[in-house]
């Protein structure tokens, strides 16, 4: 099986040393030397924390600062630190991306997953060559990370014991079930969609009832306006001219009403967030709902972890024929992330999580 951990702590490793790239970043053309804009000095970034801070406990377990400060460093290849108004909401992600992991290894630790200390031993001379074929010294290494060597054996140790619950869960015939249950999971479908995204606070159950009373009044008003516009053609129209109709006025209505509304970046191209496969992508409500659509179909309203989303597919690219045997590596990965969302379901509503 393929290790998102394991490819992550390999990413940690290198990755903050050599300077990532953020996501989605565009690299644009190198300005005209007469163009070019006042230098900006590059903000500071925060100092490390104490070794003993602690960010929040989760279950009694504490999430150290020095944990989250690492995730923040994310310097860019130019050496900037993470620009401050951004710094919040990131380290809100990351310490929830952290309490996940935790809540997830917590309830694999009652399971009594064992782990070998020589498979552990294995993962850190296997990072050491990785690190050694990058021209950089391990020791160094963790040091410049402000991450000793026990704490990475501890996130080893973690990867492993996942990877064997996973394993022991995720048998031939429930990987035949989710592959035979499930093709465009893996066969290459995409779908194109456009959306509108409101975000109410969380855990405001009347701000979120709201975002969803909003995005279904928005959802019969483009129904209404497609169903007037149908209304007038000639009773003789046929179910290509009236579908033609229909994908005219969606295409006038929706991208206005994404322009106005919507709280997703996306908004700026009329809600257009492209092409995307069913997995790996979009979060799984998301593309869910959107492979659910013909073309020219509204959702109903969506929620995930980001808000509420009202979703119009507008274009769907069928997959071609794939054997499990060719694809039995990508079937394992959902499962255990559906295995793992399974888990966070049940362990977040009754963990105790605090400072």
């Amino acid at each position: 099986m393929r290790s998102t951990v394991r490819a992550g702590l390999a990413a940690l490793l290198i990755g903050l040393v050599c300077g990532p790239v953020p996501a989605q970043e565009k690299i644009a053309p190198p300005t005209p030397p007469a163009q070019l804009p006042p230098a900006v000095p590059p903000q500071p970034a925060p100092p490390p924390p104490a070794a003993t801070a602690v960010a929040l406990t989760v279950n009694g377990e504490p999430i150290m600062e020095l944990a989250v400060h690492r995730a923040l460093r994310a310097d860019s290849p130019a050496g900037r630190a993470l620009p401050p108004e951004k710094r919040e909401q990131m380290r809100k992600e990351v310490i929830s991306f952290l309490t996940d992991n935790l809540l997830v290894d917590q309830y694999v630790r009652e399971q009594k997953v064992a782990v070998d200390a020589k498979e552990v031993e294995g993962r850190v001379e296997e990072m050491r060559a990785q690190l050694k074929k990058q021209n950089l010294e391990f020791e160094k290494t963790l040091k410049e990370m402000m991450l000793t060597e026990a704490e990475l054996r501890g996130h080893i140790t973690a990867e492993l014991r996942w990877e064997k619950f996973v394993n022991a869960q995720a048998t031939e015939p429930m990987l035949r079930d989710l592959f035979g249950k499930s093709p465009d999971l893996f066969d290459g479908s995409m779908v194109h969609a456009r959306h509108i995204l409101l975000t109410p606070p969380a855990n405001d159950a009347k701000a979120s009832e709201n975002a969803r009373a909003q995005l279904a009044s928005t959802r019969v008003q483009l129904e209404a306006a497609v169903a007037q516009a149908v209304a007038k053609l000639p009773p003789t129209a046929d179910a290509a001219t009236k579908q033609k109709e229909r994908v005219r006025v969606l295409e006038e209505q929706f991208p206005v009403l994404a322009k106005a509304k919507s709280a997703c970046p996306s908004k700026e191209q009329g809600g257009d967030v492209g092409w995307f496969p069913r997995t790996g992508s979009m979060v799984e409500p998301f593309a869910k709902a959107a492979f659910a659509l013909k073309p020219y179909e509204l959702s109903d309203v969506v929620p995930t972890q980001f808000g509420q989303h009202l979703i119009l597919t507008v274009d769907r690219k069928a997959g071609k024929e794939t054997k499990f045997e060719d694809v039995k590596d990508d079937v394992k990965d959902v499962y255990a992330g559906r295995l793992r969302e399974a888990i966070l379901a049940q362990q977040r509503p009754k963990a105790k999580i605090g400072k």
